[in-house]
């Protein structure tokens, strides 16, 4: 559900507003009512960007930390920081950071004069310089070895270096003056010997272990006080940001301001308020306010509210959609994965490492125990384990009629798509009621009695359920009476024609949108067969290709394929149980319950925690 919120207004002297201030983020109940935007302010925008410096250097941090086995469990406890001492520090870890970055590229181009320099070996310029000077140039060649002629030896002085990968290597050393008639390539050669560049390689490796020592000790050291300074930085955006949508009045001496409050909370912000002596006031909600949105459901529901947030927040005059579709997604999940083994992998999975994960991280396992349950029971239904077939297990033969077969499952799926867009149609019609008033509300409810007198008149004998003559008229005449509806009211307070023009192009809509949103649920049947198909290849796989394998060689190499043959459709199958019934809520049943969303989440003015 959607909290009810209260808005009040604020008018404080200009002497006293600070203190206001305080007492406001210490209560921690206040979104403050934003109606100037940010953009334009320098000092929220430097915060912003210092933020985001910040954010990404403790991401650092903690890859560092987790990749250090040794790491003491305790780190450093956080150092109070200035905001100039902060961003010293920040300064400070990015020069080292780039500084890093240009030994690590000056490594790698050394990297590539130190191979090349190991094809000819060891040497010395200085023996180079002395031979010129003796009157002796040496000069370095390469060429296919299969190019290289051995009376080059005698005839220009040369020797053989090295043979590498059907290159030849090789120097000849001739009188000065004399110019080799060689068709070789003259390589670039490297300025420094072998010698002088694995020096230097070790003095860079020396230079780069010693900035990652410190970066390590930084881990230790620094991690909480980074995280202390960018608290503090939150603190004052916040601080700043409420300054700017405060409206100066009566020349600057009375600062005014408004504000949200969750409804519940109003009388202890009333008895705080009261107790300092400050005036304010509850004021009425207008049309065009964004109010802000906090949800509150069940324990159930809550683990489905990411995918609410997702989408987006609904905004303050909608219903709140998470419990109504918690249900179908977990449904719908269910008939994706379409495998009980699978199924019974992730609620094995979540119920495991839920106990070991920190708290935040506790909602997503226990929506994953949720997901898996379902996959579990509904694959079961249908029939498959791990991709095994149990209408083919002998064992199984008694029970075998209560397993879905594919037309079961396909017809399972656009049943349970048609019901969603009912039931998409009813929430639209209840929120119509609810935002407009009943008689716009009477139309949106013709629409619902008519598709489900329809669907049952002439549906359910499709199903094989037959229907007595008079139920049947009966769903007739309720389509009669509330197509009558549609065709006459489906536009208060304008003129019969307008609302019979409206009718025909919203029945145009209709039939046409609903036989497309209907159809688009066979995804939920495909999506889960083509899981079992996959599951059951690679068990085929795994039998047939060790066929003649002796037992000691057949069973591992067996539960090799079969380990990744299931590990990649697992991977497979989970992607697609999550896209899809995402996008046959968001599109299919959003468009039917016109939902619109664009709510804003309620972000009380409030200290960091």
């Amino acid at each position: 559900m959607i909290l009810p919120m209260k808005k009040y207004a604020f008018m404080v002297y200009h002497k006293e507003y600070a203190d206001f201030l305080n007492k406001l983020r210490d209560l921690g109940v206040v979104h403050i009512n934003a109606t100037k935007p940010i953009a334009g302010n320098a000092d929220l925008q430097a915060i912003i960007g210092e933020r985001k410096r910040i954010k990404s250097l403790i991401a650092q941090l903690e890859g560092i930390r987790s990749s250090l086995a040794d790491i003491p469990a305790e780190i450093a406890p956080a150092k109070q920081l200035s905001r100039a001492e902060g961003l010293q520090m920040i300064d400070a870890f990015e020069a080292l950071q780039e500084k890093k970055a240009t030994l690590i590229a000056d490594k790698q181009a050394l990297q590539k004069d130190l191979e090349y320099m190991e094809l000819w070996g060891d040497f010395s310029y200085a023996d180079i310089e002395n031979l010129k000077e003796a009157g002796y140039n040496v000069n370095f060649f390469t060429c296919p070895s299969s190019r290289f002629d051995p009376k080059w030896t005698d005839k220009h002085n040369a020797f053989l270096v090295n043979n590498q990968q059907s290159v030849s290597y090789f120097i000849t050393i001739t009188p000065e003056g004399e110019t080799p008639d060689i068709e070789a390539d003259r390589p670039r050669m490297p300025d420094r010997s072998l010698g002088v560049l694995r020096n230097a390689s070790r003095q860079l490796d020396e230079r780069i272990d010693r900035i990652n020592q410190r970066m390590e000790e930084a881990a230790i050291d620094d991690y909480a006080t980074l995280n202390a300074f960018d608290k503090s930085l939150l603190d004052d955006f916040n601080l700043s940001n409420a300054m700017l949508q405060t409206e100066r009045q009566a020349d600057n001496h009375l600062m005014f301001m408004q504000g949200w409050i969750i409804a519940s909370q109003a009388p202890q912000l009333e008895a705080a308020l009261n107790q300092q002596g400050y005036f304010y006031r509850q004021v009425a909600i207008e049309d065009g306010d964004k109010v802000p949105i906090r949800l509150k459901n069940n324990r159930y529901a809550r683990l489905f509210e990411p995918l609410t947030e997702m989408f987006s927040l609904p905004n303050y005059g909608e219903i709140d959609p998470t419990p109504l579709l918690a249900p179908f997604f977990m449904l719908f999940f269910g008939l994706c994965f379409g495998d009980a083994g699978y199924g019974l992998l992730v609620l094995l999975a979540g119920t495991l490492l839920k106990a070991k994960v920190a708290p935040a991280m506790k909602p997503v396992l226990s929506l994953a125990q949720w997901l898996g349950g379902t996959a579990m029971v509904v694959g079961t239904l249908a029939g498959t384990f791990f991709g095994i077939a149990l209408v083919d297990v002998p064992a199984l033969a008694s029970v075998k009629q209560y397993f879905l077969t594919t037309d079961n499952l396909m017809t399972l799926s656009i049943v349970l798509g048609l019901v969603h867009i009912v039931f998409g149609k009813i929430v639209a019609a209840t929120k119509t009621c609810i935002q407009r008033g009943l008689k716009y509300g009477i139309a949106p409810w013709g629409w619902v009695v008519a598709i489900v007198s329809l669907l049952l008149a002439m549906g359910l004998p499709t199903l094989g359920i037959t229907l007595s003559p008079a139920i049947i008229n009966v769903c007739y005449g309720a389509a009669a009476v509330a197509g009558l509806a549609i065709l006459f009211y489906n536009s208060p307070g304008k003129n019969i024609f307008i609302n019979i023009g409206s009718a025909l192009w919203a029945l145009y809509n209709a039939a046409s949108g609903m036989l497309g949103d209907a159809l688009s649920y066979i995804r939920l049947f495909a999506i889960g067969l083509t899981g079992g198909i996959l599951g059951g290849v690679f068990n085929m796989l795994g039998v047939e290709m060790t066929a003649g394998l002796p037992i000691y060689a057949r069973i591992p190499v067996m539960l090799l394929i079969l380990l990744i043959g299931h590990g990649l459709n697992i991977a497979i199958c989970t992607i697609g149980s999550l896209v899809h019934p995402l996008r046959l809520i968001y599109v299919e049943y959003f468009k039917n319950s016109e939902y619109e969303g664009g709510g804003i989440a309620y972000l009380p003015f409030k200290k960091a925690q």
